[in-house]
């Protein structure tokens, strides 16, 4: 996963050695490559939501519970796009009363 190196720092994200190519990393890392300031890559990092271009399998980088997003825009360039978001767990059992949330559909 391609991020700046402040965000890698400041996060204290463990910096790889690997550079991207079409087709290990694939044109969004070549990308950040180039047009980031200072691009490092780092093995892990835990996000709120994805997006997928290119079927790369986001889940991964996504923080539990996942919830999918169908986009309106389902390709770019020819290739898939998905989406995930993340909501908190529901804990309590049956008989719990939760928050209402936007990602999770009553």
């Amino acid at each position: 996963m391609v991020v700046e190196r402040e965000l890698a720092d400041k996060k204290e994200l463990e910096i790889v050695n690997v550079l991207p190519s079409l087709h290990a990393g694939g044109a969004g890392q070549l990308a950040a490559f180039k047009y980031f300031k200072d691009p490092v890559e780092v093995e892990f990092i835990t996000a709120q939501a994805g997006l997928d271009i290119g079927d790369t399998s986001v889940g991964m980088h996504v923080k539990h519970v996942q919830v999918p997003i169908r986009p309106i825009l389902r390709e770019l360039g020819g290739a898939h796009v998905t989406a995930l978001a993340s909501r908190p767990k529901l804990i309590g059992g049956a008989r719990a009363l939760y928050l209402d949330d936007p990602i999770r559909k009553s």
